[in-house]
């Protein structure tokens, strides 16, 4: 029997409840690590049970906490996956000095540097669009500050993560759930703050790489997959300006690789998840790297599925790469078949028609139907569970259809 698994890429709307107890919660004198009480853990977890059952319900069989560990404390955040390590990390500081605010930097041939995020290529070709204030691309309010490396990077997250491991296995326990997945963040991703400790940029890296290393091995020693989070990938190559040589731009980016599976090494290929994408944010992405660019160094990353944007209007057609680049025996994709990009729903019929594509390349036993990106702080609650049902629809559908072509070959 033809069988098709589902998954998200992580993310999904918090509830009201939770959001506004996230913006009641009051700092640490280090400006970035958010007080936890009794009362806010209680709702989390309750929260998160019936998160899972939800995702149960709309036939999702590889569910996740939905982030809800990783705090919001507004209905529009782009950058929780993100920020909310700067709470489970010692040697941050809040400086003033961040990608929002950093001055432009400038690359050269052999010499590739990220600039600032409002110096990158496509908000600045399009800058009008993204500074127009009737009609924000950007509107968002992230829970967190963006601090500095200024001192020794250690983690000390342990106790959240345990939350968050404790909150997902109970939910997964109370559903029947048959697999779940947390999501933690890459060292290039992670390193993308400004360094004023590491001698080099490089050291900067593999110091989060040591540092990530603890969450990647908690979650999978719990039995869980871990998703990492790795947008910086694709996303960097708009962060450097000018374009850079593709030569310049793979090696740039081989040391990111390189640090991953250093923080990586040992873990089960298939409880680790690498998932890809080109910036969640609605803007026009004219500037996106192709994704046969940089395709086979992806899969140098020695995780045992790949989750990529493959829904979105800038990369649906990349479906083809699959068609010439081949995946490794015993790995499967992830490719996003409803997006976080639009308000529009997608059809049942249009989601199984993208599973089917991916499915008639690699195998249907081979793909995970999913997100393109997290929808959480991204659309609305009620947008984001229709189009996960529709994603649980399509993917029964193309179920059907692929059992059906087999039973007439």
């Amino acid at each position: 029997m033809t069988r098709i698994d589902i998954t998200h890429a992580g993310s999904l709307p918090r509830t009201p409840e939770l959001i506004a107890a996230n913006a009641a919660r009051t700092f640490a004198d280090d400006g970035l690590t958010l007080q936890r009480t009794p009362e806010f853990e209680t709702l989390l977890a309750d929260a998160v049970a019936d998160l899972v059952r939800r995702q149960r319900d709309l036939g999702i069989t590889i569910v996740g906490d939905g982030e809800y560990g990783k705090a919001m404390s507004s209905s529009l955040d782009y950058a929780a996956w993100w920020t909310y390590v700067f709470q489970r990390v010692e040697g941050l500081e809040i400086t003033g000095e961040d990608i929002f605010t950093e001055p432009p930097q400038r690359s050269a041939p052999g010499d590739v540097r990220l600039t600032s995020f409002p110096d990158r290529r496509d908000w600045v070709r399009f800058a009008d669009a993204y500074l127009d204030p009737e009609h924000p691309v950007l509107e968002q309010s992230p829970a967190t500050a963006f601090p500095a490396t200024t001192g020794p990077l250690r983690y000390t997250g342990q106790e959240a993560l345990a939350t968050d491991i404790a909150n997902l296995r109970r939910g997964i326990a109370s559903t029947g759930a048959e697999q779940g997945f947390l999501t933690a963040l890459s060292p290039g991703s992670a390193a993308r703050i400004a360094n004023r400790h590491y001698a080099s940029e490089e050291e900067h890296i593999w110091a989060w790489a040591e540092v990530l290393r603890e969450e990647y091995t908690a979650i999978t020693q719990a039995g869980f997959i871990v998703q990492i989070d790795d947008p910086s990938l694709a996303e960097n190559w708009d962060q450097i300006s000018p374009e850079p040589s593709l030569e310049d731009y793979l090696a740039f980016t081989r040391i990111r690789v390189e640090a991953l599976n250093h923080a990586i090494r040992g873990l089960p290929e298939e409880l680790v998840r690498l998932h890809l994408c080109w910036g969640s944010w609605h803007g026009p992405h004219t500037t996106d790297i192709p994704f046969a660019d940089i395709a086979e160094l992806v899969l140098e990353v020695n995780a045992g599925s790949y989750s990529f944007e493959a829904a979105n209007a800038r990369h649906e057609h990349e479906w083809r790469v699959w068609e010439h680049v081949e995946l490794p025996a015993h790995k499967r994709i992830a490719p996003g078949v409803v997006g976080h990009a639009t308000n529009v729903v997608e059809h049942p019929e249009l989601v199984a028609d993208r599973i089917e594509r991916f499915a008639r390349i690699v195998g249907p036993e081979r793909v995970i139907a999913s997100t393109d990106c997290g929808l959480g702080g991204r659309i609305h609650p009620s947008i984001a569970a229709a189009k996960l049902e529709s994603l649980g629809q399509g993917a029964r559908l193309a179920e059907q259809r692929l059992e059906a072509a087999v039973t007439i070959v």
